[in-house]
């Protein structure tokens, strides 16, 4: 299934883009989806093309030699998997799996080149979603060494509402990604029991809610913050 060619400027790595290059794209790439729980990419695996996450929500996680899960990052609408490999023609550096639903743009070696040599906006585009992504691993690696499990905590709700959240009527700010108390613990590097008091106290509180589908609705994140500051 091919992309329609209006969906591609809400899509920050191609905005800028001419009408030309997002021709281009809508021709030459394909939308994917998946069923939650089913495999886009397996570390080590050969990497022949990239992704753009449209709708959904996927996991990034490595399988240790023992066999054990480290989960390293939840991505979502907008974000991109899988160009490190087009960019340095190693193998995948880590599993993505889909969370739930998923709709995902696939695009070929040739495309990612192209668009790479084409004009300034692509790589530009580009290199501050990557630029994004190593800001955020570097105040994730401060946030583990300063923090308790409730600054965590507070720490990914808070990362999350601001990568992905939506204003709602109440002046909360609505995650619509699925994140479960398990995922929130592997992320943070504690145990579920643990994560599971600090989100009964915040839901208690009224600094969150949690609707069925384990999408979070942060109400309070002046809350959070004083949190994290009181570590």
């Amino acid at each position: 299934m091919t992309v329609e060619v209006e969906v591609l400027p809400s899509v920050t790595l191609f905005r800028g883009l001419t009408d030309e290059q997002m021709r281009m794209v809508a021709l030459n790439s394909r939308v994917r989806t998946y069923k939650a729980g089913v495999a886009i990419m397996q570390q080590l695996d050969p990497g022949q093309s990239f992704f753009v996450i449209l709708e959904g929500t996927v996991k990034v996680s490595l399988t240790m030699p023992d066999g054990s899960e480290v989960f390293l990052a939840v991505l979502a609408a907008g974000d991109t998997v899988g160009e490190l490999s087009l960019i340095d023609a190693g193998g995948r550096s880590a599993d993505v799996t889909a969370q739930e639903p998923t709709r995902i743009l696939e695009m070929d070696r040739e495309l990612f080149d192209t668009l790479l040599a084409s004009g300034a906006e692509f790589p530009r585009n580009l290199m501050r979603i990557l630029s994004r992504r190593l800001r955020l691993a570097n105040v994730r690696i401060q946030a583990h060494c300063t923090l308790d499990t409730f600054g965590m905590v507070a720490h990914q709700l808070l990362e999350f509402a601001e990568l992905y959240g939506v204003p709602t009527a109440s002046g909360a700010t609505y995650v619509p990604i699925r994140l479960t108390q398990s995922d929130l613990a592997t992320l943070i590097g504690a145990s579920r029991e643990r994560v599971n008091q600090v989100m009964v106290a915040y839901k208690k509180s009224g600094i969150i809610s949690v609707d069925s589908r384990f999408h979070i609705t942060v109400e309070r994140t002046d809350m959070l913050r004083k949190r994290i500051n009181d570590n």
